[in-house]
C-alpha cells in the first residue's frame, strides 16, 4: 500500500526492532492520515526535487516501539501531534546540507533538525515532521553531543550553521 507517491506504508512502519521483539508497528486511522499528510507534503515535493531516491531511515513507532527503543514520549514519529521521518542522503542524489535548505527555503515544515556531522562536516541526517499547514511551527534545530555526549539541541541560526557545518 502506498501513502503517497514515493513512499510505501511499509516503508514507514518498517522495524528491526519491531520485528524482533514481535511489536505491532501499524499506525491507527489518524496516525495513517498524518503520515500521509507529510509524505505529500513535504517528502514527494523534496522527492521531485532531487530526482531520485531518498533513504527513509526512521518514521512511524508505535507507543510500544518507541518505549522499547527508548525515545521521547512526545515524538512525533509516533504521530503525537503529526508525523515525522528521518532521512538521509544514501543515495547520494543529494546531499544532507542541499536537502536541508530546499526544505527550509520552499515547504512548510513543524519540525526540520540538522541531526549532528560527520567528518565532512555535513549533517548526519535529517528529521522532518509536519502537523498542517496552520499548524506547523516552521522550527529549525540542531543537534549535537555535548562533552558528556548527551544529546542537546540548539535554535538554528545561519551563524551557528555556518560556525558548525561552514
Amino acid at each position: 500500500m502506498k501513502v503517497s507517491n514515493y513512499v510505501s506504508l511499509k516503508e514507514v512502519t518498517r522495524s528491526n526492532t519491531a520485528t524482533r521483539k514481535g511489536i505491532d508497528n501499524t499506525p491507527n486511522e489518524q496516525q495513517l492520515k498524518n503520515i500521509t499528510l507529510l509524505a505529500e507534503k513535504v517528502f514527494d515535493p523534496l522527492r521531485e526535487w532531487v530526482g531520485g531516491a531518498i533513504k527513509i531511515n526512521s518514521a512511524f513507532r508505535s507507543d510500544k516501539l518507541n518505549e522499547a527503543i527508548g525515545g521521547s514520549s512526545s515524538s512525533q514519529h509516533c504521530a503525537y501531534l503529526g508525523a515525522a521521518f528521518d532521512i538521509d542522503d544514501t543515495f547520494k542524489n543529494a546531499t544532507n546540507a542541499e536537502m536541508f535548505r530546499y526544505i527550509k527555503e520552499n515547504l512548510s515544515f513543524d519540525q526540520l533538525i540538522i541531526e549532528f556531522v560527520d567528518d565532512n562536516k555535513s549533517p548526519l541526517w535529517l528529521h522532518v515532521s509536519y502537523v498542517d499547514n496552520i499548524k506547523n511551527r516552521g522550527q529549525i534545530l540542531i543537534a549535537r553531543k555535548n562533552s558528556n555526549n548527551k544529546t542537546y539541541y540548539s535554535n538554528y541560526t545561519e551563524e551557528l550553521y555556518n560556525e558548525i557545518y561552514g
